[in-house]
């Protein structure tokens, strides 16, 4: 943790998985995370982290690398000092979203990963009931297709569109 805690940037490539438990050290630690694919954080922890992935990582295609279009360290190289502190800001506040607390614990009240979940899970039962009390369906697909892109829309917007992302995801 010491070696996460020291670095403005932390690598996350994909593991066996699009995902890495050093993505969570990484953030426990104040560290900017580095994705190289979209599915690694930005559309499987929609209910964690800022929908702006912006503000707390950096995302460089992992075609890029491979391909040698693109140095690692020159892309972090450019990102102004300034920009870096609000990121890691930014890192710093998402890490109760990302950890457990002992219910236990005196003193310690914060939203933590579980308390996320709950939340969003209710949030999710409310609106599929307000939209059976309308008489509607509920809505999570198009024409009975699941989209990665439901989980990205901002309250109240109901059309999907084009997205950044769809280069990367098949759809």
């Amino acid at each position: 943790m010491r070696l996460l805690e020291s670095a403005d940037f932390c690598l996350q490539p994909r593991g066996d998985s699009y995902t890495r438990k050093s993505t969570f050290d990484a953030i426990l630690a104040g560290c900017i995370p580095v994705f190289f694919h979209p599915v690694s954080a930005y559309l499987q922890y929609t209910w964690y982290l800022p929908r702006d992935y912006r503000s707390y990582s950096v995302f460089i295609h992992h075609g890029d690398v491979v391909g040698r279009n693109v140095s690692i360290e020159e892309v972090l190289m450019k990102i102004p000092s300034t920009k870096v502190a609000r990121m890691r800001e930014e890192v710093i506040r998402l890490i109760p979203t990302v950890m457990y607390r002992d219910p236990a614990a005196k003193g310690m009240k914060f939203k933590d990963a579980v308390d996320v979940a709950v939340e969003r899970v209710v949030d999710r039962v409310a609106k599929r009931r307000r939209a059976a009390a309308e008489g509607r369906e509920w809505q999570d697909s198009v024409d009975g297709d699941y989209s990665w892109k439901y989980d990205l829309l901002e309250d109240g917007q109901k059309e999907i569109g084009p997205h950044e992302f769809d280069q990367y995801v098949a759809t």
